[in-house]
């Protein structure tokens, strides 16, 4: 058969392939290698997290123990009246996003600053030695960790106060001190979290194509230009995608954290006291699961409702680098 010189394969009934509709089966089996790698984590998710999602109805129930989530009495929104009409509301969020903002925000600057100096380092063995140590912090358990903070800053056994009163010095009370418990937090949180995201950040350096880095190198680029014009432009997707997924913990706090740091201390409470830890203290007697699920769905769907938002202001700026 012969073909008209203006002829092309699409009009003498070859179509490329390219333009034939793939299917969801021909999809799966064309992903069948990444999708059993992913398998794990998909069904982790779907047992832990989607398979229990029913029980949020407990939430608008009067749980009875015999008779089950499904068949105890359904009171409607009447649980969700004991956070809103506690009167600590207003101090709760404000302790828990102003928390959690610092946390985010600051702790997302140094581990990209120590995920730089850590690839500026040449020696391989100090490479390996500090991201060892960094990352050690993120294994110790909360319980520990208030020990420990306990064990420095306590005004009679304290080491630090044994230091300062064999200087002369006067050692603050900081367990009866409000004003200076924000720091101690904030600088805990960002010991034992900074090692586990700097890993994160060098293993996304570690990814950038070499290539650009030395020909930047050869073109007489230094080591702050290269930082500033190829490697944080290279880490801005994964800053991106880290920072909405944080936001949606942004009312949720830490709670083994802040319990063990700061326990049934009263006088802290104005300045340490987040949803959780108010919770916990408010319903620990009757152990009143109904109304504890309905705060923990109050968090998750403002949670959710605060990523939606920021996924679609990251969409609209820059829509490659939005979650969906």
């Amino acid at each position: 058969m012969q073909l008209n010189p203006g002829a092309t394969k699409t009009n003498v009934g070859f179509q490329p392939r390219s333009l034939h509709k793939e299917t969801l089966g021909h999809k799966i089996y064309r992903c069948r290698v990444l999708i059993f790698m992913c398998l794990p984590a998909i069904l982790f998710f779907f047992l832990f997290s989607y398979l229990p999602m029913p029980g949020t109805y407990i939430a608008f129930t009067k749980f009875n123990y015999n008779k089950g989530i499904f068949a105890s009495p359904f009171v409607g929104w009447k649980n969700f009246a004991f956070l809103f009409t506690s009167g600590q509301l207003a101090l709760l969020l404000r302790n828990t996003v102003l928390y959690n903002l610092v946390f985010i925000l600051l702790g997302n600057f140094l581990q990209v600053t120590f995920a730089i100096l850590l690839n500026e380092v040449m020696s391989k063995w100090f490479k390996k030695t500090a991201q060892s140590m960094m990352f050690l912090p993120f294994f110790i358990s909360e319980v520990l960790v208030s020990l420990l903070v306990y064990n420095l800053i306590n005004y009679d056994y304290g080491f630090i106060s044994s230091v300062v009163r064999a200087g002369g010095g006067v050692m603050p009370k900081y367990y009866s001190m409000p004003g200076a418990w924000p720091y101690i937090i904030v600088l805990v949180t960002i010991w034992k979290g900074t090692g586990y995201g700097t890993v994160i950040y060098f293993a996304a350096i570690t990814g950038i194509d070499t290539s650009m880095l030395e020909a930047a190198k050869v073109d007489g680029a230094n080591g702050f230009q290269r930082i500033r014009y190829i490697i944080l432009p290279c880490l801005k997707p994964t800053v991106v995608i880290l920072l909405l997924f944080a936001m949606g913990g942004i009312v949720r706090g830490n709670f083994g954290l802040f319990y063990n740091l700061v326990g049934n201390n009263s006088l802290l409470f104005n300045t340490t006291d987040i949803i959780e830890t108010y919770v916990y203290r408010a319903l620990m007697n009757n152990f009143n699961f109904s109304q504890g699920s309905a705060v923990g769905l109050f968090q998750s769907v403002v949670g959710f409702a605060i990523v939606m938002v920021a996924n679609g202001i990251v969409r609209h700026i820059e829509p490659e680098y939005s979650l969906f």
